[in-house]
């Protein structure tokens, strides 16, 4: 199975199809996306170019099957398509956010949360705390929460 984003003119994926491999076959027998473009346009009424391809088995640059990555990301509902990068970018999780190029997903302006205490992490496999840590947008900070369990 072949998978394709559906985009609008905002480059934002509004549906994501799949599509037999036989319906992207040139006269020599290979796949090839501009043919998987045009089924697309001509069975969903959707312009060829307004259909991009994704990998189902490619996330955070990586291929789940040691395969080759393609696209950055699977493409989901909400994602950016960057035709000049050939990403599929995750939505924002907060504005001040940035593109973290090397695993392509968005990163928070100051780095990663820190990292739990060993006795945080006790805690929380023991099932008595659930220690983590929280962006907040507001003050541009990792906030730790604790919620103990009942």
């Amino acid at each position: 199975m072949a998978h394709f984003a559906k985009i609008n003119n905002e480059k934002k994926v509004i549906a994501v199809l799949t599509l037999n491999n036989s319906d992207m076959l040139n006269a020599s027998g290979v796949e090839e996306e501009l043919i998987g473009q045009q089924y697309l346009e001509k069975h969903n009424n959707w312009p060829a170019q307004m259909w991009v391809q994704t990998s189902y088995n490619t996330q955070g640059g990586k291929h789940s099957n040691g395969g080759t990555p393609f696209r950055g990301n699977y493409a989901g509902i909400g994602y950016t398509w960057d035709e000049n990068d050939q990403i599929f970018w995750p939505k924002k999780p907060f504005t001040s956010w940035v593109k973290h190029i090397p695993t392509l997903s968005w990163k928070s302006p100051i780095g990663d949360a820190p990292t739990l205490t060993e006795e945080q992490t006790t805690q929380n496999n023991a099932n008595t705390h659930r220690w983590c840590y929280n962006w907040s947008e507001e003050n541009q900070s990792w906030n730790l929460v604790n919620n103990i369990v009942s």
